[in-house]
């Protein structure tokens, strides 16, 4: 793995190193906090005889319910990008990545959204190109051809799950498995490589199901039918590729039955390869040491049951790192009101931590992320717990969080994957005597209490190994290794690499994986090191300090520009009235390169071919949301789930929506045409403002229309107003959102207006279904004249940018998925400030609130508001607005008079507004002050009437960037400053 030359070394210097000589305590003996940790890696115990249990894997992810919805945009708006991500994340001599776990889809919400299912019934042809995550992995195995695959079920669509319900669905079953599996052998050239046939996170595991699977897998002989399109080369590759498919069991949540499962059934024993659990780190404990209840799963990965041959032991599902390390590091969560740096719970360091417990206690060897990358709209559930963020495919924006760099740890210094055939590929060996973590907690762990956390992986030659600590506690913890029976060469120096947070005045990542020094043993042979407190480390005798690979720095995310398209909505354009556009046809895309052969090459298919027919930038709730022929033989977006398909199970019962657009669009008027082919019915919504939530009325405002022409107004979800209009075939829907204003039409027609008196200011569109086919068309998001278009970009609360002073608590960990990046700081205490930079015209205070506060307002050092109120708001909702400001750069100042004060983020508004502006209500306003004179007026209560007096004179001079809303605030922001006036004493 790693040349054996040194240039040079550092050691501690030799008072810290006599000072540690003694009293040393070897974990996984009682300790005390401030004790050394002494590992002793013993090439003896490195069993490289066991090729399944204790070969470290590494790391793998879940894609499933709209997860990787996104990341297909990616590849076809920007490519390099997409391309770049595929070879961070798979690529290199070590991935990062070295599995894509799919969950087949039902085109029903089983967590953040849907996958479509690839047979919708028995007689469908299998499309494994409509889910993401099977070209995912195509593409993945371009860079990494020894990625494995693997798929399980968690709901069945309703043709299996009829005759499942009746005890006769397994062939059902199978036929749905075998389909999908040929059809992405045919189209990628990969056969997956393991199956689960239970269901995910069963509790009582359907072990005689997983047996006769298992059965047919191995005699199955049928690979000529014309349905699977293989040609007779591919049917003799296929079968024998089909036939060495490999057994997961069980993907349990909250059990553990499988492992005893397994020690007491040989049949069992042999048909299962893997054993995967979710959520926790724990072995089960039941029984006596020698019974199958007690540590049944290290059992299994070290070989010591009764069978003698080890198994792999997954940790099937597991979370990332919740938030963005960003942002996170500026919490308050510490002792004393510290930052945790990149630790606390659910960060960075706590999934490091998990990887190296579920290790140490139950010898689970690879970990697998739901999901690893987020490619779905912020404020579905689950929001912000992923390594990369890719959320704005028209910009290309990617962020790749510093718990990418904590995972390398792991990945770097070790060949991880898989072992062949003959146990010469070299997969590095954990070794369980060199392991060990204190650790609280079982699924969300927490290492303040300072304890050891640490994981060893050697080379099964002996040769080199690598040891990586965690510590996320506020203390330093010393660690000293020594090698015994280990082959290290004439040199065995050892480097070390750390990634800890920035220290003051340091930028963001200065140290995220960085070679921190170079060790030699001491006298009595250890390698000694003080750990940080909040960091992760890898202690390694690889000769790594001149890698490029692993000093390369993680790409930078980009801006995220928002979703302003010409009307194609393919091309950025920002000058005209359009904000997005949608025909379904995409004779604007182009030809989008697909991975194939296993990997070995790319090729180029159709856009919508690439895709499975799958629509740009829709992200499905619920629903089989697809592009199809109309009648005249056009492009059309259908919604395919009806009632002969719409009974499968589902967590999260909705019925069919699926969301487009940017959260930041603001005023606007969105349009779309809607028909009925179904003649059993039908409904169509078109909804606007869509911020959070997996609903259609997670719309704030929506109008629905059925073939018969019955409309109805909602406000989420709320039936305000109803109505008829002439029965038709088909309608066009459209609702325009200004301000409070909402008008709703129907075929251009105003069928009713509604004046908010809290109004809801931004979010995406909406468009939903009942369960029957709805087709809908020419979709189109325009700006409203006079009324600026959309927010530019959103600061997170805990962003660096913004500063408080005064009492605050900032808190990230166990934040709630509806916050931006799971944050928010509060403040109860009078005279606590905030003070933001922003560009632009105006800018929103987002978060949940009660109304309590009371704030004064600054913007570049002038006060522009005394005891503001606030607004009762949901989280991600605007509980400030302020609006009318000169487009350009401020920096405002929110200071809390009463109250309490919930910060998530703020918006900053763009000045690019078309069409003319009314400023009759500025104009009034300042006819209605007159001309007060100074001198009758204290000077604080005046330099607040000056300076609205000032910024009202200015709109009606033609001010850049004001738009309506900014103007009635003018006004409004003048009649209170003149009524606020103070009379001096005389």
């Amino acid at each position: 793995m790693g040349m054996k030359r040194r240039f040079g070394w550092a050691s501690l210097a030799a008072a810290t190193t006599m000072a540690l000589a003694a009293g040393v305590t070897a974990a996984p003996a009682a300790h005390s906090a401030d004790d050394p940790v002494q590992v002793v890696v013993d090439g003896n115990d490195v069993r490289a005889d066991n090729v399944n249990g204790l070969t470290y894997k590494g790391l793998g992810l879940l894609s499933c319910n709209s997860t990787s919805n996104l990341l297909m945009d990616y590849k076809a708006e920007h490519p390099d990008r997409y391309w770049q991500l595929v070879r961070v994340l798979f690529g290199g001599r070590n991935p990062l990545i070295n599995h894509v776990k799919i969950e087949m889809g039902s085109d029903t919400n089983t967590s953040t959204g849907s996958d479509p299912a690839t047979m919708r019934t028995a007689d469908e042809l299998a499309d494994a190109s409509r889910s993401p995550g099977f070209q995912l992995a195509a593409d993945a195995k371009t860079v990494n051809p020894g990625l494995k695959v693997s798929i399980l079920r968690w709901v069945m669509p309703q043709w299996v799950q009829t005759e499942w319900n009746k005890g006769t669905g397994t062939d059902e079953m199978y036929k749905w498995y075998k389909e999908t599996i040929l059809d992405a052998y045919q189209k990628y050239g990969y056969m997956v490589d393991y199956v689960d046939p239970d269901t995910n996170e069963t509790t009582k595991p359907d072990l005689s199901f997983v047996k006769w699977y298992k059965n047919a897998l191995a005699n199955d002989t049928e690979f000529a039918d014309s349905r699977y399109g293989l040609t007779p080369r591919q049917q003799q590759a296929a079968e024998k590729a089909y036939r060495d498919i490999k057994i997961v069991a069980s993907d349990e949540n909250t059990t553990k039955n499988i492992g005893p499962a397994m020690l007491t059934d040989t049949e069992l024993f042999g048909a299962v390869d893997a054993v995967g659990y979710h959520y926790t780190t724990d072995d089960r404990l039941d029984g006596t040491p020698d019974s199958a209840t007690y540590r049944p799963y290290s059992k299994l990965a070290t070989g010591d049951g009764a069978q003698g041959r080890d198994k792999e032991v997954w940790y099937s599902e597991g979370v990332g790192s919740f938030g963005w390390t960003d942002y996170r590091v500026n919490n308050t969560e510490g002792p004393g009101g510290a930052s945790t740096g990149i630790g606390g719970v659910q960060s960075a360091l706590d999934i490091a931590n998990r990887s190296v417990k579920s290790y140490a206690n139950c010898r689970r060897t690879h970990y697998i992320f739901q999901p690893a990358i987020g490619a779905f709209y912020e404020g579905a559930q689950y929001s912000h717990k992923e390594l990369v963020s890719a959320r704005d495919p028209w910009s290309g924006s990617i962020h790749y969080d510093a718990a990418v760099y904590v995972m390398q740890h792991f990945t770097q210094f070790a060949r991880t994957g898989w072992e062949n055939d003959t146990n010469t590929a070299g997969i590095w060996r954990t070794v369980p005597e060199a392991s060990y973590s204190g650790v609280s907690g079982t699924e969300n762990v927490d290492g303040s209490n300072g304890a050891p956390s640490y994981l060893t992986l050697a080379d099964p030659r002996k040769k080199d190994f690598s040891t990586i600590a965690v510590n996320d506690s506020d203390r330093t913890k010393t660690y000293r290794i020594r090698a015994e029976h280990l082959d290290l060469g004439d040199d065995p120096v050892m480097e070390v690499w750390e990634t800890r947070a920035a220290d003051p005045g340091q930028a963001y990542d200065a140290n995220f994986k960085h070679l921190a020094a170079e060790l030699r043993p001491d006298g009595d042979g250890f390698y000694t090191y003080p750990v940080k407190p909040r960091s992760i480390v890898t202690f390694t005798t690889l000769d790594r300090s001149h890698d490029k690979a692993t000093a390369q720095r993680l790409p930078g995310s980009g801006p995220r520009t928002v979703l302003d398209t010409d009307a194609t909505g393919k091309r950025h354009d920002t000058r005209d009235h359009v904000l997005y556009a949608d025909d379904f046809g995409y004779e604007e895309e182009g030809r989008v390169q697909v991975g194939t052969d296993n990997g070995a090459r790319k090729v180029s298919r159709s856009y919508l071919e690439s895709r499975g027919n799958q629509p740009r930038y829709l992200v499905d709730q619920t629903g089989a949301w697809e592009v199809g022929k109309d009648a005249d033989g056009g492009n059309a977006l259908y919604q395919y789930l009806d009632q002969s398909t719409k009974d499968t199970g589902a967590w999260n019962r909705n019925t069919p929506n699926t969301t487009v657009g940017d959260f930041r669009w603001e005023n606007y008027r969105a349009s779309v045409d809607v028909s009925f082919p179904d003649p059993q019915g039908g409904l169509a919504t078109l909804g606007v403002r869509q911020q959070k939530g997996m609903a259609a009325t997670d719309a704030a405002y929506s109008i629905g229309i059925g073939p018969a022409g019955n409309w109805t107004f909602y406000r989420y979800g709320t039936a305000l107003r109803t109505g008829t209009v002439t029965a038709s075939a088909g309608y066009r829907l459209a609702v325009e959102a200004k301000g409070a204003t909402v008008t709703a039409y129907v075929d251009g027609q105003a069928v009713t207006v509604y004046q908010d008196p809290t109004p809801v200011s931004e979010g995406r569109v909406k468009l939903g279904t009942d369960f029957h086919r709805t087709a809908f068309d020419n979709l189109k998001v325009e700006k409203v004249a006079g009324y600026t278009p959309y927010a530019t970009t959103l600061t997170d609360n805990m962003a660096g940018s913004v500063s408080y002073d005064g009492v605050w608590s900032r808190n990230a960990s166990l934040g709630d998925a509806m916050n931006w990046y799971r944050s928010t700081s509060t403040s109860t205490t009078a005279g606590a400030t905030v003070t933001v930079p922003f560009r632009g015209t105006g800018i929103d205070v987002i978060g949940g609130n009660d109304a309590s506060a009371v704030l004064d307002v600054s913007v570049d050092g002038r006060p522009v508001a005394r005891n503001a109120r606030t607004t009762a708001t949901d989280k991600r909702r605007a509980t400030y607005a302020l609006r009318g400001l000169p487009d350009g750069r401020h920096t405002v100042t929110f200071t809390l008079k009463s109250g309490k004060l919930v910060l998530d983020a703020f918006t900053a508004i763009s000045g690019d507004v078309d069409g003319p502006v009314d400023t009759a209500p500025v104009r009034a306003a300042l006819d209605a002050v007159g001309s007060p004179d100074r001198a009758d007026y204290t000077a604080d209560s005046w330099a607040l009437f000056a300076g609205a007096r000032a910024a009202a004179r200015a709109a009606v001079s033609g001010q850049r960037g004001l738009d309506a809303l900014g103007a009635a605030q003018l006004a409004r922001r003048l009649g209170d400053a003149h009524d606020g006036l103070v009379r001096r004493e005389v």
